[in-house]
């Protein structure tokens, strides 16, 4: 059973495995297959018309799905490895050691935002950016900016509501989701994209192998809540126009509906549980 660990707590085998597999997978191409996935969706993705990855109810089940089958691939590289998760209410700095060289690497510099150090560095010519929303090839970040990451108190709010989703079943939704989501209230998940800066900023997000922690944390947050609201589903059920409805099947894939999705011990379990 593959167990995903907070990243604070992985031995530097594990932190190397993990880096080598993602080298792996970019060099073999498709790690930009998954690049390239997201931000089809975060750009169709819209208030008012289909939306399926983000600004919906599916916005969970369609990223578990999603991380899935990104540690699937890196487990065809190297079976030892599983998702780590960043768990930004207590690594909250750009000093914590996740931005560490021989991890995550640092932020960008003043000039362009380009990381200049770690393993996802340009200088390196082991990551160049393909899927691209400018004409530059590195990896870029601007860690902080000004803005502050989310509090414990703070994901301990959205974790208390006991309503999944609610109509109008987009970013002006009320409810668990978009909370967490992050277009109402104390902001989570955006919030944190925003902090990261660089490519996190934009559809291109996972450009940043960053963006796979960040993700494995907000899933591990929909399990501490399903766990702590065990009568509170998912919504909506059926006949909804415009989203995925609980037994609807979830695009790219064709053949998972969120029902499918709402366990995912089958699959892998937390170190954790809040």
């Amino acid at each position: 059973m593959t167990v995903r660990k907070n990243q604070a707590q992985l031995t530097a085998t594990e932190k190397k495995r993990f880096v080598d597999a993602l080298l792996e997978l970019k060099r073999s191409g498709r790690y930009d297959t998954f690049v390239s996935t997201h931000n089809d969706f975060i750009m169709s993705d819209t208030d008012s018309g289909d939306r399926v990855g983000h600004r919906s109810p599916s916005f969970l089940p369609w990223h578990r799905k999603f991380l899935l089958q990104f540690e699937q691939a890196l487990q065809a590289v190297d079976p030892s490895v599983a998702l780590p998760y960043w768990d930004w209410t207590t690594d909250r700095t750009p000093r914590a050691s996740l931005w560490a060289p021989d991890f995550m690497g640092g932020t960008g510099r003043s000039r362009d935002g380009q990381v200049t150090d770690g393993p996802f560095a340009a200088s390196g010519g082991r990551w160049r950016i393909t899927v691209r929303v400018d004409g530059r090839d590195y990896l870029r970040r601007a860690l902080g900016g000004g803005r502050e990451l989310p509090t414990r108190a703070e994901v301990d709010s959205v974790l208390a509501m006991e309503t999944y989703d609610m109509a109008p079943w987009n970013s002006a939704s009320d409810g668990f989701r978009n909370h967490l989501e992050g277009w109402r209230g104390v902001n989570l998940h955006n919030r944190v994209h925003v902090w990261v800066g660089g490519h996190m900023a934009t559809g291109a997000s996972p450009n940043d192998p960053v963006f796979w922690m960040h993700h494995a944390f907000i899933d591990k947050l929909w399990a501490d809540w399903q766990a702590r609201h065990p009568r509170s589903g998912y919504l909506p059920a059926a006949g909804t126009p415009n989203v995925v409805d609980l037994r609807d099947t979830m695009r790219p894939w064709n053949d998972v509906t969120p029902a499918d999705m709402l366990d995912h011990t089958p699959h892998y379990t937390y170190d954790t549980a809040a």
